[in-house]
């Protein structure tokens, strides 16, 4: 299979640049898997599909302020976003320029507030970044960072917080799970009083997450390792869920590869954690999950690759044009969909 057989014409304009103001405004289109028939509603409209004795699967990962503009001791600036934590202060990072930022240069941001040293180069062209600071790294990222918005918004985010779940907790991730930002306090509330539960798994969400697949054949594409966890509580209420004959529902892809990787072969589930490079595509047997709630993905992207696996790639994009058609507003700022 191709990754050109996931290809879809969007038009520029309907990208989302940015939030809407009312998080659960947004459009959403549920589509039945079984038959591909499609219904438009709005994001609020959720609750119409969903059933006491459902769990929906949250991710609760939260976005850290990652993107650190700076200077060089020259004067020259500067751009790094963190990618992972190495410990001791060190982090994997997206440096920019790259043939400024070699190992051994120091850099500034904060007028000093925050120092670093690069210590090292990888093969892919990522480095090593030393931080030096006072006090909590996370506190002074809060002061100094800005949000590592995908490259495809150009306009700024006023407001941090929207792009943030309303859930989230759980600092680590270089970018949003975006379908979960279409949730309101409100919302969740009403979803509890309906008798469907709410699971809370994390996944840090990488930078790969906006990497194309440049393999021709998607077999021979690598996914990038992100790291995900699910506790005790979490695991004992899937395994429940399934004894009621409930759907378990994943907001989300990034809750959807948790899932699928942390599953046991019988289909419990168990108090775990792991780095996970599961790459879902089809011809994927899903053992977790029975319904996805998700926004709209790039052409040719894995996340769409994902979607497919699970509802059919015909059925998919025959969706993803109706979906253009009607204007709907596309990618992490956009519209969602429902597949159940």
């Amino acid at each position: 299979m191709k990754t050109s057989d996931f290809y879809y014409d969007l038009p520029q304009e309907l990208i989302a640049q940015t939030p809407l103001q009312q998080r659960d405004a947004s459009r959403l289109l549920c589509m039945q898997r079984q038959t591909g028939a499609l219904e438009h509603r709005h994001f609020s409209d959720i609750t119409h599909y969903l059933r006491p004795g459902d769990t929906l699967v949250v991710n609760n990962s939260r976005v850290l302020p990652a993107r650190l503009l700076g200077s060089r001791p020259t004067g020259g600036a500067v751009e790094v976003l963190l990618l992972r934590d190495k410990g001791d202060g060190v982090w994997e990072c997206l440096t920019r320029p790259g043939r400024k930022t070699q190992p051994g240069q120091e850099l500034l941001f904060g007028g000093g507030e925050l120092k670093a040293t690069v210590v090292g180069a990888l093969e892919d062209g990522n480095k090593l970044v030393q931080f030096h600071y006072e006090g909590i790294f996370l506190e002074v990222l809060e002061r100094l960072g800005k949000m590592p918005l995908p490259p495809y918004i150009r306009e700024e985010l006023e407001d941090g917080e929207r792009y943030q779940t309303v859930y989230s907790k759980v600092s680590g991730s270089a970018a949003a799970p975006t379908a979960g930002l279409h949730f309101t306090n409100e919302l969740m509330d009403k979803i509890r009083a309906m008798g469907v539960d709410i699971a809370q798994v994390t996944l840090h969400v990488g930078l790969g997450t906006f990497r194309p697949v440049k393999a021709e054949e998607i077999t021979d594409h690598h996914m990038h390792a992100e790291f995900c966890t699910m506790d005790a509580e979490t695991a004992a209420l899937l395994n429940e869920t399934r004894s009621r004959s409930g759907r378990i529902i994943c907001v989300g892809t990034t809750s959807c590869r948790t899932l699928e990787s942390l599953v046991n072969p019988d289909g419990s589930f168990c108090e775990t954690s792991k780095w996970t490079e599961i790459f879902i595509y089809p011809g994927y047997q899903f053992r977790a999950m029975d319904a996805l709630i998700t926004n709209f993905h790039l052409p040719e992207s894995t996340l769409v690759m994902l979607v497919s696996a699970f509802a059919g790639r015909e059925a998919v994009l025959a969706a993803y044009e109706e979906a253009v058609r009607q204007k709907y507003r596309f990618f992490s700022f956009g519209d969602a969909m429902f597949i159940g």
